[in-house]
């Protein structure tokens, strides 16, 4: 190879990227624009998408399009090959991660440097009855699984006589006071008054929904101002809150609380906190509290060539000294596109900059043209803050196709009422020649567990 004066050979390393979240996604992104020539990367993730995780409430309440808030990965990554499968381990110290592919072919890929970014999973506890009878509120699949159930609740509902029967399909559980448990509650409030209408049995009825923490309050991040408001908000509503309460018990038509109550209900929803994948036990990586320790360029303590982000990663926090990164969309995207930045610099000779960003704030949105927001400590509710939630998840969601998509489905929410279709038979089909089951997957009871089948490493 022939080279002119004053240039550099083409950097030949291999970068692995073990999931393809926001943390992942965006460090592909810059990896692209930045990497020397030559330079190969491969991401794997357990589904060829990355899913716009804040709007999991507004798909599963049917006011977005579930589609439309999943990203291909194929069209935004062009230098990247994408690789679908499952990270069960690696060794760090032969540069090797151990790779289940969808086609149940185990691999090992060999990297120069790789990068971890396999997110996070439902925290779940030890309460009897919960991975049989609860879902989760985390992945695209729940989310749809979740609209599906309640449909259908709806339509066992109406033809029961029984009024108590009826009462319990209509009734509805969530546990976990955060942010996804309030734009959960609230959005699937609203799908239920709406759908209310065209059910005159149910109507009847009526709907229950209670929200249940084991805190003294709601969204204990935000000022309690806004808290209140909130609690305010969705208890004009109909919403019910049991604070301070755990769950002792989830049956298939009940909940059991610490204070002794019991709530009828057939739908209980898990909002209660995530924890790191249990994949990173499995890749040799120094861990605390079951997240890879980081230095505060993201680099893996101990080791040159591999770094970590996002929820698996306790990356050190800027805004509070000693403690790591909160699990949230905004760290995993600005950690992905500095952590870009830092591998090219690294490559090239140069030195990796630390994480610095801090929190710009956070909104919760409750549906019908309210939200609160707390923007660097000034405090925003009602319709101001409802537009700047919807304004940012707009800017935020990649690709202007997308984009495009989100703002029709927002339109034609304000015009059309709401799709009442139960979908559960997609994507089951029967045999060939044979009727259609009378009783679809997960009809009556939605996913057999909070956690994700043995080897599967959900992204963040």
């Amino acid at each position: 190879m022939v080279l002119r004066a004053g240039s550099l050979p083409p950097i030949s390393q291999h970068i692995v990227i073990a999931g393809g979240g926001f943390g992942g996604f965006y460090t592909a992104k810059q990896l692209e624009r930045l990497a020397p020539p030559g330079a190969r990367i491969t991401l794997i993730n357990d589904t060829n998408f990355l899913t716009y995780a804040p709007l999991l409430p507004a798909a599963a309440a049917g006011t977005v399009d579930p589609r439309h808030i999943v990203v291909p990965l194929r069209e935004r990554l062009k230098r990247t090959s994408l690789r679908v499968g499952y990270v069960t381990g690696g060794d760090p110290a032969r540069n090797t991660l151990r790779v289940e592919m969808i086609s149940g072919i185990v691999k090992e890929y060999r990297y120069d440097h790789l990068v971890v970014a396999l997110g996070s999973v439902s925290r779940v506890v030890p309460i009897p009855g919960l991975t049989e009878h609860a879902i989760g509120f985390k992945t695209i699949a729940e989310a749809t699984a979740l609209r599906n159930q309640i449909v259908r609740h709806f339509e066992l509902a109406e033809g029961l006589d029984d009024v108590d029967q009826r009462r319990t399909y209509l009734s509805f559980v969530f546990v976990g006071g955060g942010y996804a448990g309030l734009e959960g509650i609230a959005e699937l409030a609203d799908f239920a008054r709406d759908a209310l209408k065209r059910y005159p049995r149910c109507r009847e009825t009526g709907t229950r929904f209670w929200l249940v923490d084991a805190a003294p309050r709601i969204m204990p991040e935000i000022q309690s101002e806004l808290a209140e408001f909130t609690e305010q908000v969705l208890g004009r509503r109909g919403v019910e809150f049991r604070l301070g309460t755990t769950v002792a018990e989830v049956r298939d038509d009940a909940v059991l609380l610490s204070s002794g109550e019991t709530l009828a209900a057939r739908t209980v929803v898990w909002t209660a906190g995530v924890r790191a994948s249990p994949v990173a036990e499995q890749l040799g990586l120094p861990l605390e509290r079951g997240r890879i320790v980081c230095e505060p360029s993201m680099r893996v303590s101990g080791y040159e060539n591999v770094w970590a982000l996002g929820d698996i990663a306790a990356v050190p926090d800027p805004a509070r000294p000693g403690q790591p990164c909160p699990p949230t969309a905004q760290h995993a995207i600005r950690q992905g596109k500095l952590l870009g930045r830092n591998l090219a610099a690294v490559m090239q000779g140069r030195q990796p900059r630390p994480f610095s960003f801090k929190t710009l704030g956070a909104f919760a949105d409750l549906g019908r043209h309210t939200a609160v927001a707390n923007l660097m400590g000034l405090r925003v509710k009602g319709f101001l803050a409802w537009a700047i939630c919807r304004f940012y998840h707009l800017a935020w969601l990649p690709g202007a196709d997308r984009k495009s998509r989100l703002i029709a489905d927002w339109s034609v929410e304000l015009i059309f009422p709401r799709d009442l279709a139960e979908m559960g038979q997609l994507g089951h089909p029967p045999a060939l020649g044979e009727p259609l089951p009378a009783r679809p997957a997960q009809v009556d009871r939605p996913l057999a567990s909070l956690q994700p089948p043995a080897g599967q490493s959900p992204t963040d």
